[in-house]
């Protein structure tokens, strides 16, 4: 499976439990952490946990190994590391706190809508 294939898994998965403002940071040639940050919010611990846990559920389906999950029981910013792609889940405050987007503003941007066009 390709960094792209990923992605798209990753995303779904985020795009099902309703993740809000889902962005894609094209990290390559930029970070040696990963090809891809996405980036996402929910409004509530509930919802943040329930985001984190859809990203992991899916990825143990297609046989992905999940490398680390941080920050799970306090539900604020949650890290889930895919290898080639990590998921920051944040509560919604906590997105606006830490600015990711911004932090990593030379980093080509792709919104998330209702998939990936290849």
């Amino acid at each position: 499976m390709n960094e792209r294939e990923l992605l798209e898994i990753t995303a779904k998965a985020a795009d099902d439990k309703r993740a809000e403002e889902i962005t894609v940071l094209n990290m390559k040639g930029i970070s040696l952490i990963a090809d891809y940050f996405l980036i996402c919010h929910g409004n509530s611990d509930k919802q943040v946990q329930a985001i984190a846990r859809g990203i992991k559920d899916a990825a143990d389906e297609q046989g992905i190994e999940v490398k680390r999950m941080e920050g799970f029981d306090e539900a604020r910013w949650i890290l889930v590391d895919l290898g080639d792609v990590v998921a920051h889940v944040f509560h919604k405050d906590e997105r606006g706190y830490y600015k990711l987007e911004k932090l990593w503003g030379d980093a080509p941007q792709e919104d998330y809508a209702s998939g990936f066009s290849q």
